[in-house]
């Protein structure tokens, strides 16, 4: 019997849909509206940190074991960013809706999806596909989505050693966080320009 390809091999595990990896970005993707409900509808603060707290924690962890298993996926490539995005949306709209954090934090940081959003058009007309995420976007998204359940826990705990240390530890992880952020923007957008320069050259 003929043996496949290697290459057909590595293809075809890039086509799976139902992997661990997978699996921990749905329940992550599942976590968004379950941390709206409890924590604006419900009103269970204690049980909505914890899912924010462990859709924080997990953000490393569908990528670890996708590397570490060799179930790097499309479909994972797409789910886990999309995970992270919408848990930062959501968790800053509901913030704001609370006045846990200001409007103004909330519009810095969402201002930075934005700007990079207005470059898929064009990235599209070009023959590419949204360019790789930097390794510091990467450790922004796990600080601010660490930082959010701290700070909520020092909204939750209004009083006491516990909420003196959750609300300074909390804001200094976002703004750490919301830093390296924009960091990972400007390199993205650095990128952008060099992929630019490189298709208007090459039409030239």
């Amino acid at each position: 019997m003929a043996q496949q390809p290697l290459g057909d091999v590595r293809e075809q595990s890039r086509d799976r849909v139902l992997t661990i990896p997978n699996l921990i970005s749905f329940a992550r993707l599942l976590g968004v509206p379950l941390f709206l409900y409890l924590f604006l509808a419900a009103d269970q603060v204690g049980w909505a940190v914890v899912v924010l707290g462990l859709g924080g924690t997990t953000d490393w962890i569908d990528g670890y074991l996708a590397r570490r298993l060799g179930q790097v996926s499309r479909v994972g490539e797409l789910l886990d960013p999309a995970a992270d995005r919408l848990y930062i949306l959501a968790t800053l709209l509901a913030f704001t809706v609370r006045d846990i954090v200001p409007w103004q934090f909330t519009v810095a940081l969402l201002a930075r999806d934005v700007l990079l959003m207005l470059t898929f058009p064009v990235l599209r007309r070009l023959g590419y596909g949204p360019l790789p995420v930097h390794y510091i976007g990467k450790t922004a998204t796990f600080i601010l989505l660490m930082g959010f359940p701290v700070l909520l826990l020092a909204w939750a705990v209004p009083t006491g050693a516990m909420h003196t240390i959750a609300y300074a530890s909390g804001w200094a992880l976002c703004w750490w966080g919301i830093v390296l952020y924009w960091i990972a923007g400007i390199f993205y957008l650095v990128q952008f320009a060099a992929v630019v320069r490189r298709s208007r050259a090459a039409a030239a």
